[in-house]
């Protein structure tokens, strides 16, 4: 019961506590408790019983703090997300509240089944017990299917995404999906796609791109789109072109990471295909062109496990760091050199940022950022005010917005070397408490559009060949996605491949 408050209080939005309600409301408990009993009888016995439960208890615990605090849903895409965090992500997360929901929701129960004194009968007496509880669990549910057939049949068609908030049951199937595709992938051998790519011996000039991966930026919280705040006073003064119709591929870094880099569009793509498939950066360096990827957030989610790839989110690692943490700004120290030693031939750059890394934005920015005040200085969203954390997010666009200035200033000192180009875009959106929602990673079909709809930058230098940037100013507001980057940037190199789809290319 007390694990599924953010279910119940969703259901109860739907169907208000009336009398007409009132007997289908008591239904769902008696549902829901017919289910856990059925699942749970057909996996605990004398010696799988406390284990499981106390397993079930502690992670539920967990789960039910995450839904009622952000009112997030525990899919597969959360369950990668969660394999995939670190340290410095967990942390961000840890308050005295999950403390307590662990404790009062999993510890203690845990205690008590752990202490149980349970007395077992023969074997066959036991087995004839338990099929009694299946089948009146069983005969329960029918009944009250049948009961209530017409609320149900409305419950399960239209309202499809309640049934994602019920624990312990919806995140024990996702993880069996999760893991389902997990050993698929493994087993599934590698695709290997442009084979035939090459950068003409015509092309003489060398090109120095970097692409920047934001995280969590929406795109109506930069002024350079029509925010009413100025977030972006160092970009405006630069010749930078702003698409305000940019949507990500999803709304996890888990997913969309691989996705922006992957050659599948959205509407075919899947982790386990782009984990088996060349990706951008692999057929790139097949070409010739020298790959680097810094991280200052987790990892590249997959994505540079076969170039050079450096991370910055320790001291040791990142020369810029404060007593908060590891910036943005430190992942440009060391990149002239790097620059330096690779004159010849195309150079690009992936720098992964910390960005707007929910739920502690006052984290994402140094001090001398704070321009909006006051900010939540929490991790737990919902105890702050909306207008705080909006002020602590936008300081984060603030600082972002420094730290693209400062890659087109590295630019620009190569522009006598190089056709120079900046390509700045986020992996997702954000929700900061919209609808109650907050952070990100609901379902792409469910998922509002602010954790969609995302930020996306482009800039070129003076000596740049073949793009139009008048012609492209023009088309800041024509729709794009995730999908046109694979081609975007093949492109802007001037690769030669039979994958390469020149009306996904932005620039052509």
């Amino acid at each position: 019961m007390f694990a599924n408050l953010r279910f119940f209080s969703n259901v109860i939005e739907v169907y208000p506590i009336t009398l007409q309600n009132l007997a289908f409301l008591t239904s769902i408990v008696i549902l829901l408790t017919s289910v856990f009993i059925f699942l749970l009888s057909l996996v605990c016995y004398k010696y799988t019983i406390k284990p499981i439960l106390i397993l079930i208890f502690l992670i539920s615990s967990a789960t039910s703090y995450f839904m009622d605090s952000y009112n997030v849903i525990i899919n597969d895409t959360m369950i990668q997300n969660l394999v995939r965090t670190d340290v410095g992500e967990v942390n961000d997360l840890l308050n005295l509240k999950l403390m307590l929901y662990i404790i009062f929701l999993g510890i203690i129960p845990s205690i008590f089944v752990y202490k149980a004194k349970i007395k077992y009968t023969t074997l066959k007496q036991e087995l004839l017990s338990r099929i009694k509880l299946i089948l009146i669990s069983i005969a329960i549910m029918a009944l009250v299917l049948i009961s209530f057939g017409n609320f149900y049949a409305s419950f399960f068609r239209e309202h499809k995404l309640l049934r994602f908030y019920t624990n312990p049951t919806y995140y024990i199937y996702s993880t069996g999906i999760y893991i389902n595709g997990f050993f698929k992938s493994a087993s599934t051998p590698r695709k290997h796609i442009a084979l035939d790519i090459k950068i003409p011996s015509t092309d003489k000039h060398s090109k120095l791109m970097i692409l920047v991966v934001g995280e969590a930026a929406r795109a109506d919280r930069f002024s350079l789109n029509g925010y009413s705040r100025e977030t972006n006073p160092l970009l405006k003064k630069l010749d930078v072109i702003s698409f305000s119709n940019f949507w990500s591929c999803g709304t996890s870094t888990a997913y969309s990471l691989p996705c922006m880099f992957s050659i599948y569009n959205r509407s075919n793509y899947s982790n386990a295909k782009a984990q088996n498939t060349d990706n951008l950066l692999d057929i790139l360096q097949r070409a010739g062109v020298n790959i680097l990827w810094r991280d200052n957030n987790s990892d590249s989610k997959g994505v540079a496990l076969r170039v050079p790839y450096q991370r910055f989110k320790a001291p040791h690692q990142n020369p810029i760091c404060d007593e908060v943490e590891c910036r943005d700004e430190g992942m440009l120290v060391g990149l002239q050199s790097y620059i330096n030693e690779h004159k010849q031939g195309d150079i690009l750059i992936v720098l992964h940022q910390m960005g707007n890394h929910g739920p502690a934005y006052y984290k994402r920015y140094p001090p001398a950022f704070e321009k909006f005040t006051p900010t939540c200085k929490s991790n737990q969203l919902e105890t702050c005010s909306k207008k705080e954390i909006e002020n602590a997010y936008d300081n984060a666009i603030l600082y972002t917005d420094y730290f693209l200035s400062k890659v087109i200033e590295l630019l620009k000192q190569n522009d006598s070397q190089f056709e120079t180009a900046m390509f700045y875009i986020s992996d997702h959106g954000e929700s900061l408490g919209e609808n109650g929602l907050y952070l990100h990673g609901l379902p792409y079909f469910i998922a509002p559009d602010i954790q969609k709809h995302v930020a996306a930058i482009m800039w070129f230098g003076k000596n740049v060949e073949g793009i139009n940037v008048n012609l492209l100013k023009q088309k800041i507001n024509q729709k794009y996605s995730h999908d046109n980057i694979f081609h975007t940037v093949l492109g802007f190199m001037k690769a030669q491949t039979a994958v390469y789809d020149k009306k996904m290319d932005i620039l052509h």
